[in-house]
C-alpha cells in the first residue's frame, strides 16, 4: 500500500483524497501523475514523519520521472531540506542551489541556503574567526535580500537581522 494511503491524520488524509481526485480528473501523462505520487508521498507521508530516507527515496523516484523544471525545483527543494534536517549542509545547499537554477523565483530555497550560511557564520565565531564569520554573514545578508525582494512580507526576522546588523541597503 502507498504511505498516502497510511495517513491518520485528518487534514493529510483529506489532503490525499483531494489529490487522487485531482489526478483521476486533470488530463495527464501516466509518467507525470507517478511523479506526482511519489512527490506526495515523500511530503505528505514519509518527511512530515520523520522518515528522511523513504522521503529521499519517493523524491529521486520523482526526479526520475518528472521532467518539467519547475516541477523539479520543487522536489530538488525538499530534497535540500531533508539534507537540511540531517545536517548535512553542504549537499543540502547543492540541492537548493539546483532548485533555484530551475526555478530562481523559489525564496524558500533563498532562505534556507541563506540561514545555511547564517549558521556557518555563527560557527566561525565560536571558533575565534570573525574575518570568516563575516564573509558567511555576508553571503546570508545577500540571499535574503533575493528572498525578501520576491516575498516581501515574509522572512521577518531575517529583515530584522539585516537592519539590525546594517546589511539591509
Amino acid at each position: 500500500m502507498p504511505r498516502s494511503q497510511k495517513n491518520e491524520n485528518f487534514l493529510d488524509k483529506t489532503f490525499t483524497i483531494l489529490a487522487d481526485i485531482i489526478l483521476r480528473i486533470i488530463p495527464m501523462a501516466p509518467t507525470d501523475k507517478e511523479a506526482f505520487a511519489y512527490y506526495r508521498d515523500g511530503v505528505m507521508s514519509a518527511q512530515s514523519e520523520g522518515e528522511y530516507a523513504e522521503a529521499l527515496q519517493n523524491y529521486y523516484e520523482a526526479m526520475r520521472l518528472e521532467i518539467d523544471p519547475y516541477d523539479r525545483s520543487y522536489i530538488l527543494y525538499n530534497i535540500g531540506l531533508v539534507h537540511t534536517s540531517n545536517g548535512e549542509h553542504a549537499k543540502a545547499l547543492e540541492y537548493y542551489f539546483q532548485a533555484l537554477e530551475r526555478n530562481p523565483a523559489l525564496p524558500q530555497a533563498l532562505n534556507n541556503t541563506a540561514l545555511i550560511c547564517h549558521y556557518r557564520g555563527e560557527q566561525a565565531i565560536q571558533q575565534g574567526d570573525p574575518e570568516t564569520a563575516e564573509v558567511w554573514f555576508d553571503q546570508a545578508a545577500e540571499y535574503w535580500k533575493q528572498a525578501i525582494m520576491l516575498a516581501p512580507g515574509n522572512y521577518i526576522e531575517a529583515q530584522n537581522w539585516l537592519k539590525i546588523t546594517g546589511r539591509f541597503g
